[in-house]
């Protein structure tokens, strides 16, 4: 019986050994991590903050690697295509959840091509109006809407990426019918705001709070599920009378499909481990991003949902597909 016992805890041992061995000798050369956008950006800087923070865990190099372009599509299938031994990973937004419903092909699919790492911050949006707009609160800027259909406006910086999708499913559960303007730009559209050029618009909470606090603009309603850490006096669309109203943004971390889960595990805890650190999260803060460092299995739910929520307000929105 002694000697059938040794032989099955060695047969175990036997089983997990290569696992057990990869994840020891991993890494041993420098890893990438691509960013879909211009190097500056808000997710840039996230890449640059966790990847000197894998730097110091794994003492080898962590580049950041930007390839913007085609709506973040050529960087996410530059990943889908890398091979997947954990040194090619993917830092992008929820747009990765919205591209299945806004093209009509992609070279790469978002779930069977990825494996996922981590959510690594949720980020708050801020409906905003200019100040002009004669309207204090949600309630009274939907009343305003509704006496006025199709007279206000709000400026939008892309069809289908985050922030449009959040006001086109605000608009369908308030059933309201505000026109879209269009802006090339965070920049432009911050100016026309400020300007009165537009009435409203969803915005990063992280951009609109120094115009917001010096009154430049006035910040109506937060539409994630809870109140932003960085401007709690504001409420929430569902506080505001839209009850189960959520729409917020996230930055997460993928591998290629088929990487070793060993070391999408490992990467994960040391992501979940830099988010202890004081520093970072004093940085993340001055983002008005909240951490995550959700496990694989909680981001990977998290990305289905959002493609199936993002599907619905598409349709519901009748946004057309793009090439």
């Amino acid at each position: 019986m002694r000697k059938l016992l040794a032989a099955l805890a060695c047969a175990i041992a036997a089983a997990a050994a290569p696992g057990a061995a990869r994840a020891q000798a991993y890494p041993d050369k420098p890893i990438r991590i691509i960013v879909p956008f211009a190097a500056g950006g808000a997710v840039d800087s996230l890449a640059r903050i966790f990847g000197a923070k894998l730097q110091d865990a794994f003492k080898q190099p962590v580049l950041v690697e930007n390839r913007p372009g085609a709506g973040g599509n050529i960087a996410t299938d530059a990943v889908a295509k890398a091979a997947p031994d954990g040194y090619t990973m993917l830092l992008t937004t929820n747009g990765h959840a919205i591209s299945p419903s806004l093209y009509k092909k992609l070279p790469f699919d978002p779930l069977a091509d990825f494996a996922p790492i981590t959510q690594v911050i949720a980020s708050s949006l801020l409906l905003v109006t200019n100040p002009k707009v004669p309207a204090r609160d949600l309630p009274e800027l939907l009343a305003l809407a509704r006496a006025k259909p199709g007279a206000l406006n709000y400026g939008s910086t892309g069809v289908g990426n985050p922030l449009h999708l959040t006001m086109e499913m605000l608009k369908h559960a308030a059933n309201v019918d505000i026109q879209m303007v269009p802006f090339r730009g965070d920049a432009p559209l911050n100016q026309a705001l400020v300007q009165g050029d537009v009435e409203m618009a969803v915005v990063p909470l992280a951009t609109a709070r120094p115009q917001v606090e010096a009154g430049a603009m006035r910040a109506i309603a937060v539409t994630s599920a809870q109140r932003s850490g960085a401007m709690p006096d504001v409420r929430t669309v569902a506080e505001q009378g839209l009850p189960g109203f959520a729409s917020a943004s996230w930055q997460g971390l993928f591998f290629p499909a088929k990487t070793p889960a060993d070391i999408v595990t490992r990467v994960q805890q040391e992501i979940a481990r830099a988010m202890e650190d004081p520093e970072v999260r004093k940085r993340l803060a001055s983002f008005g991003a909240d951490p995550v460092g959700s496990t694989p299995e909680q981001f990977t739910q998290l990305v289905k949902s959002d493609i199936a929520m993002f599907a619905r307000i598409v349709r519901d929105a009748k946004i057309p597909q793009q090439e």
